[in-house]
């Protein structure tokens, strides 16, 4: 019995550290990110190994990014934009920031 519920734990704690850490953003403007234009709304960013993808809906882009821990809480999340090229996400209520890759030009 004690067996099985430590495996049991074992499980669970896997799942939780292999599952994929997630953010919602809103975009409030055009954006282009890694050469793809995504519309005015709310996104789900979901962060695997270097690489962020970019949801809403059926519709996905993915584009490299760094993440960074800041000195800093940040109280909202908050946007950084290089002309309409994404190039930043602080995340509300964490120390990250997500540091946008070169991500070239709008294809569509």
């Amino acid at each position: 019995m004690v067996n099985k519920l430590l495996l049991g734990f074992a499980f669970l704690a896997l799942a939780v550290a292999s599952a994929a850490t997630s953010y919602n953003v809103t975009f409030w403007q055009p954006v282009v990110v890694n050469g793809s234009k995504l519309s005015p709304g709310d996104y789900k960013v979901e962060i695997q190994g270097n690489m962020a993808v970019i949801k809403q809906g059926k519709k996905m882009t993915e584009a490299p990014v760094k993440i960074e821990n800041d000195g800093q809480k940040f109280s909202t999340n908050s946007i950084r934009l290089e002309g309409d090229r994404l190039s930043e996400i602080r995340v509300g209520g964490t120390h990250t920031r997500l540091i946008f890759e070169n991500s070239g030009n709008a294809t569509n």
